[in-house]
């Protein structure tokens, strides 16, 4: 799929972030594009920044907790409806907070609210969407996980238990829908993206979805995250959201989002022994 134009696409979380650079890239293609979000006043903001620069664009904002199938089946009517279709072409299962890091000191519905929306909205997504997918003459379902996904560490001195486990289940899950699309719809295809460190606005996303107060331990991480993730990024949402588009356009099936994620995935996959060893982070650039 190396042309967008006239496709359709559907992009969860794209009220910010990865989420809204997508829809925006998208948009610029010559798509029309659906997005989701919890927050009415991101997208707001999305759909005026694609009509600033795209005025005839297609686009479609529709509020929606991803952890909820009901919201995400009137998500897919709305954009049936409003697009006039059957089908869509692409789907964007972005969405994700974090939260949750410790079994220990985190609460319990913090930890589930992190793994609901961060994997239970990758599956719903797909649940809900597939058969649209299915229905088009060609498809690319892309499931955002993280370098999480296939190393559950932040650090040695800091749990992370909630966020990893999400990410590697997203991870595990596109591997193994792969199989099934290539048996039930080989018309379309998949892939697992795995950003590292990419200036979005997932912690103000965080304290906004989740549930409950925080613990003291996470509103403290959560104030030194949101400053580490919006002001000393390596990689902005745009560039990151080109890279996964580049990804989708050149068929890849794996896409690693940043310098840091590549190297972070050679060395784990050069000594996974001692990936969680104390001095294996210390090794990290």
């Amino acid at each position: 799929m190396d042309d967008f134009n006239d496709k359709i696409a559907v992009v969860t979380g794209g009220g910010s972030g990865m989420g809204r650079e997508i829809v925006r890239q998208l948009a610029a293609a010559g798509a029309r594009v659906a997005a989701c979000d919890l927050s009415m006043d991101g997208l707001e903001k999305t759909e005026a920044l694609v009509r600033e620069d795209h005025p005839d664009a297609e686009i479609l904002t529709f509020r929606a907790d991803v952890s909820s199938e009901t919201d995400l089946e009137g998500l897919r009517d709305a954009v049936c409806q409003t697009f006039e279709t059957e089908h869509i072409n692409l789907l964007f299962n972005n969405a994700g907070i974090a939260g949750g890091g410790s079994m220990f000191t985190a609460s319990r519905e913090s930890w589930e609210r992190t793994f609901d929306v961060t994997w239970s909205g990758v599956y719903l997504g797909c649940r809900v969407f597939l058969p649209l997918l299915a229905a088009s003459t060609e498809g690319y379902v892309v499931n955002t996980s993280s370098v999480n996904g296939f190393y559950a560490s932040i650090g040695p001195d800091r749990p992370h238990t909630a966020y990893s486990a999400a990410k590697f289940a997203v991870k595990g899950f596109t591997e193994a829908l792969m199989t099934d699309l290539q048996i039930n719809a080989p018309h379309v295809k998949a892939a697992v993206v795995m950003p590292g460190h990419i200036g979005t606005g997932i912690v103000r996303n965080t304290m906004r979805a989740q549930v409950g107060e925080p613990t003291p331990e996470e509103a403290e991480f959560l104030v030194a995250a949101q400053e580490m993730f919006e002001t000393t990024a390596p990689m902005t949402a745009a560039e990151a959201a080109r890279v996964i588009l580049d990804g989708v356009r050149a068929e890849r099936w794996r896409i690693l989002v940043g310098d840091d994620a590549v190297e972070l995935d050679e060395k784990v996959r050069a000594d996974p022994e001692n990936a969680y060893q104390a001095g294996f982070f210390t090794l990290l650039g």
